[in-house]
């Protein structure tokens, strides 16, 4: 399985045996995602397919009284900037009060962005959890 979803979205091959890959998904969350979008501001770029990509508030997110301000400085930008970049590039955002807001690696499965056959990346330790799916 793993092959014919790498060799259906295999753009390119290097002779080094580094490959280029079409990303059918993208989910990305406020710790991870604040550099990522920092350096396509500085290289001019946008993102490819706002449509295809996803935003959640998922690590700094309180499991308590949400209508409270977010308590820690650093949590608190963090979710700022993946607010921010979002509307700056224009891709979806489970934000704060979102009903959809949940766990990077729970609300692909639970929103149908996960699916057999596609490539998803997501800046997250437990990524891989989307190859139960069918998903590279």
């Amino acid at each position: 399985m793993f092959s014919k979803v790498w060799d259906s979205h295999l753009l390119a091959e290097r002779p080094d045996g580094q490959s280029l890959i079409y990303v059918d998904r993208h989910l990305t969350h406020e710790v991870t995602s604040p550099l990522a979008f920092e350096a396509l501001r500085k290289a001019g770029r946008r993102v490819r397919r706002p449509e295809l990509t996803f935003g959640v508030m998922d690590h700094n997110v309180p499991t308590g009284d949400r209508s409270l301000a977010v308590a820690d400085e650093m949590s608190s930008r963090q979710m700022k900037a993946l607010a921010n970049n979002a509307a700056q590039f224009g891709f979806t955002l489970f934000d704060y009060f979102s009903p959809y807001q949940g766990i990077s690696h729970v609300i692909g499965p639970e929103l149908g962005l996960t699916i057999p056959g596609i490539t998803l990346t997501c800046g997250d330790s437990h990524t891989s959890t989307h190859g139960a799916l069918g998903a590279l």
